[in-house]
């Protein structure tokens, strides 16, 4: 393993205001990654998602996730290029509000992965404590 990780934009095609990973701080290629997104409350969607009581909307953490994962995908140099989508979600559990100026430390773990398509495990957590995991699937595409 690498002493410096990659920054994200350097790995998956995702930019701001979509990206949702602040860095990578250990991968095994095409199989697990740590990392962590650190949210500023500066973020738009907080603003409505709830006036008076800020939260980090579900979604967006599976997202996050996702995002790691595809970092681990794409650092494959048979996958580099690519585009790794959304092909579903299972098994997903919020167990904790996420809040604004908190960090969201991410791991995924890649089960099953094919030329086509695969899947992997994540979870999210703040300060140790569980905030969400989830079983995602994805399939891959040419890049343009």
């Amino acid at each position: 393993m690498p002493d410096m990780m990659l920054p994200p934009q350097a790995v998956i095609p995702h930019r701001d205001p979509f990206l949702l990973l602040t860095e990578v701080t250990e991968v095994t290629v095409g199989e697990r990654a740590l990392g962590y997104w650190d949210l500023t409350g500066d973020e738009p969607f907080f603003e409505g998602h709830f006036p008076g009581r800020p939260t980090l909307p579900g979604v967006l953490m599976c997202e996050s996730i996702a995002q790691l994962g595809a970092y681990a995908l794409l650092t494959r140099p048979d996958f580099a290029g690519r585009l790794a989508l959304f092909g579903g979600l299972d098994g997903v559990r919020f167990r904790r509000q996420v809040l604004p100026g908190e960090r969201l430390d991410l791991e995924v773990a890649l089960g099953r992965v094919s030329a086509r398509a695969g899947k992997g495990t994540g979870r999210a957590s703040v300060d140790g404590e569980e905030a969400c995991r989830c079983e995602l699937m994805f399939v891959f595409v040419e890049s343009v």
